[in-house]
């Protein structure tokens, strides 16, 4: 039985930055994830992708910004159970959780914190015929490695920050032709972003095709071409080895859907005052929670986890007042070894 303060089911940003915040009470923490990272999605879809609205990093690699979060918890000494589900938990008689993973690896902690993200994923996948035939040879659903998708003729397919950030980066790198295809003339990325897509255009860099579609998929072993159906005018047919259809990942809440919270919209319901659940001693922070005003941004999940913290020490020390002190003030102090990065077991 691995027991401590706070279990964190979920080991992406938010959770990583909850370990910061609760070491700052003398909490201690101990996350599971089923990815056998640490990072979450950021190290397991998309390391390489650049961030920009992390505060006082302009643009921050998401895998190095896992890194700064792991170096920033490290005084603190969390514990890692990766590669195992959370399954089931069990509220105890003394108000503690015990949480088992698929593994049959037993937890015991007096507070909850489910920072999962969205869940599980698929990638949402286009409705063309021949599209297994080219997966991983030539149409791939996320970016890890971005060299091995250099110099070659690339076409992505979206109108989400993803598929923006992805197109810019691609334009400012790659020698042969990068183009970017959307149904609609409305984006939903940040405005910088499309800003720079447009520069791009301009530019010569970036060819863009809006109300289009790729409808057909052409090649012998691996992508060649693509034809795209584009309203109002005849169908293009585009040299392409590489197409990424970005179009977003559906989510799926997995075994949280049993544990007896409440579920709105496939995401669990909180109070914004310290974002409990409808069980005591359970917090849901970042992607995983839904409330009024809710922005599915990291950063909006850092705010989240440090309401959390507060509320959770109560839970782990009844006959003591929760006193925040500012790290300016009081540092890490008992703490010095800030440069060891946890060990993951």
């Amino acid at each position: 039985m691995i027991k401590t303060d706070v279990l964190i089911i979920g080991a992406g940003p938010v959770g990583l930055f909850a370990v910061f915040e609760a070491g700052l009470s003398k909490l201690k923490c101990h996350l599971i994830d089923a990815i056998p990272l640490a990072g979450g999605q950021l190290s397991e879809i998309y390391p390489k992708k650049p961030i920009y609205d992390i505060p006082g990093f302009p643009s921050v690699l998401a895998g190095d910004l896992v890194n700064n979060l792991l170096e920033q918890a490290a005084p603190f000494s969390p514990g890692f159970t990766l590669g195992e589900r959370a399954d089931t938990i069990e509220k105890q008689e003394d108000g503690s959780f015990i949480v088992t993973t698929d593994h049959g690896t037993q937890h015991q902690a007096a507070v909850i914190f489910i920072a999962g993200g969205l869940g599980s994923f698929e990638p949402r996948r286009p409705l063309i015929d021949n599209l297994s035939q080219y997966e991983k040879k030539g149409v791939y659903y996320m970016v890890k490695e971005p060299a091995h998708f250099l110099d070659q003729d690339l076409i992505i397919s979206g109108g989400g920050d993803s598929a923006l950030d992805w197109a810019v980066y691609f334009a400012g790198k790659n020698k042969k032709t990068t183009t970017l295809v959307h149904r609609s003339d409305k984006f939903r990325a940040h405005k910088d972003s499309l800003d720079k897509v447009y520069a791009l255009k301009k530019e010569g860099k970036l060819t863009l095709i809006t109300h289009g579609e790729v409808k057909a998929l052409h090649g012998n072993e691996t992508l060649q071409n693509v034809s795209v159906a584009v309203s109002g005018a005849q169908t293009q047919v585009l040299t392409a080895q590489i197409w990424l259809p970005l179009f977003g990942l559906s989510p799926k809440l997995g075994p949280i859907d049993n544990w007896g919270l409440e579920i709105e919209k496939n995401a669990i319901v909180v109070n914004t005052k310290d974002y409990s659940t409808n069980i005591p001693g359970i917090y849901a922070i970042g992607d995983v929670n839904t409330y009024d005003g809710k922005l599915k941004l990291i950063l909006c999940g850092f705010h989240e986890a440090t309401l959390a913290v507060q509320s959770a020490y109560t839970i782990v020390n009844p006959q003591k007042k929760f006193n925040m002190k500012y790290t300016t003030v009081q540092g890490i102090q008992g703490f010095e070894n800030t440069s060891k990065i946890p060990e993951l077991v």
